[in-house]
């Protein structure tokens, strides 16, 4: 299996700890780190000669059936990847499990990927019933996963509460284990601030030096882009007189480390939804709504009680919420539909053969223009509306909350 995911989401601890409840033990290798196991594939795949230097370099006595072999970081060293191919063909016997933080990276490099040999997972933050239940119980989580709406509502208050706090906490799983501790927003900010930094030490270490300065501009221009009212990237606000293809490579390289999500217009809703994508027009996400708030230098106080001057960026804040939570659903595509100034809907939803619109809105603002005018246009015979409201379904809408956005998947039909 391998795992990929942007850096501290959590694939360390998670190989670590399903080695320790599944087997009797584990060899665990930080490719990183350990210069000497680097170079351990760049000469064969001799899997007898690799195991004996695993075995060496770790104390353990690999078992086959009752040890897990895990290689982390694995993408720096040349020729780890293609190596799962052998153990697949040559040595079935043996569980190993690689992860890396900057795959995407090194894939795009020209890596050779064990295409049909390996599992593949991608980890991401923790979505907000994840959150809920590290926070506040397995039962409240269980509560949204099971969509009992009458249930739902009448326990909102205290699911918008747990909303504010994850607008501010994220789920960043060493940032929401300090909070479910603690519940120090101080704390939480201090972590969020160091796994910034982190990102911002790639740029510098992994990243060709001649693009570095255009991630770093691109990257930091994120909460200004998502902060319009028209969320579509516009390469003027990196820099004026900026132009797509001058930072094309540090797009791409931001999206292969995981660190951004890019959410394409589409020109026609009808499926599949990727034929018609309008490359030239597309909303970027940051990977985490925590990191984009301690971006944002969004104080908890604005926050958690409301002020009239973070309203317009409130909604930036949500509609990142709902695509984080959307791309927990690892069957959905999601794309957006604008036609032109007067109309836009923030998310298309393809699952399971049904395209959903969905229009997200901050508040109780029941208003909902251009799903309106998607309504009229296209008949769909399902349309969707996420808002600080409680759960209604009209003849031809649903409205469903904002905490509870989970339950989309579950409506569609």
């Amino acid at each position: 299996m391998i795992i990929w995911g942007a850096r501290q989401v959590g694939k360390t601890w998670l190989m670590k700890e399903f080695g320790r409840t599944h087997y009797q033990q584990c060899a665990y290798v930080n490719l990183e780190s350990n210069a000497v196991l680097r170079t351990l594939f760049t000469t064969d795949f001799d899997i007898k000669r690799i195991l004996t230097a695993v075995q060496i370099e770790t104390g353990v006595t690999i078992d086959a059936g009752n040890t897990l072999i895990i290689f982390d970081e694995v993408q720096e060293a040349p020729g780890a990847l293609t190596c799962m191919k052998y153990f697949y063909e040559n040595a079935p016997e043996y569980h190993v499990i690689c992860a890396g933080s900057l795959l995407g990276v090194a894939l795009m490099g020209g890596t050779s990927f064990p295409v049909g040999k390996v599992a593949f997972l991608d980890l991401r933050p923790l979505c907000f019933v994840e959150f809920v239940e590290v926070v506040d119980g397995k039962p409240m989580a269980d509560l949204l996963r099971n969509g009992d709406w009458p249930l739902i509502t009448g326990f909102k208050t205290r699911y918008i509460e747990l909303l504010k706090q994850y607008y501010f906490v994220g789920g960043m799983p060493e940032a929401v284990w300090s909070f479910a501790q603690h519940k120090d927003f101080k704390a939480v900010r201090d972590i969020q601030t160091r796994i910034l930094s982190g990102y911002e030490h790639d740029f510098a270490k992994h990243a060709p030096r001649d693009i570095v300065p255009r991630i770093r501009s691109l990257w930091n221009s994120i909460p200004t882009q998502l902060a319009k009212e028209n969320r579509k990237f516009i390469y003027g606000l990196i820099r004026e007189g900026a132009r797509a293809r001058e930072y094309e490579l540090a797009l791409n390289w931001l999206i292969d480390c995981g660190l951004i999500y890019k959410v394409n217009n589409v020109s026609k809703p009808a499926i599949p939804l990727k034929a018609f994508d309008d490359i030239g027009a597309f909303k970027l996400f940051l990977v985490d709504i925590g990191l984009l708030s301690a971006m944002s230098g969004l104080d908890v106080k604005t926050l958690l009680e409301g002020n009239s001057l973070f309203q317009e960026f409130k909604g930036a804040l949500t509609e990142q919420y709902v695509l984080q939570q959307l791309m927990a659903e690892k069957e959905a595509g999601i794309f957006y539909w604008s036609p032109d100034s007067r109309a836009e809907i923030d998310f298309l939803v393809q699952y399971w053969g049904h395209i959903a619109p969905l229009e997200v809105k901050a508040a109780e603002n029941l208003q909902a223009k251009s799903l309106k005018v998607y309504h009229q246009k296209y008949k769909p015979p399902q349309a969707f509306r996420t808002s600080m409201s409680d759960y209604r379904k009209e003849e031809w809408m649903a409205n469903i909350p904002l905490y509870a956005i989970h339950g989309l998947f579950g409506e569609i039909k």
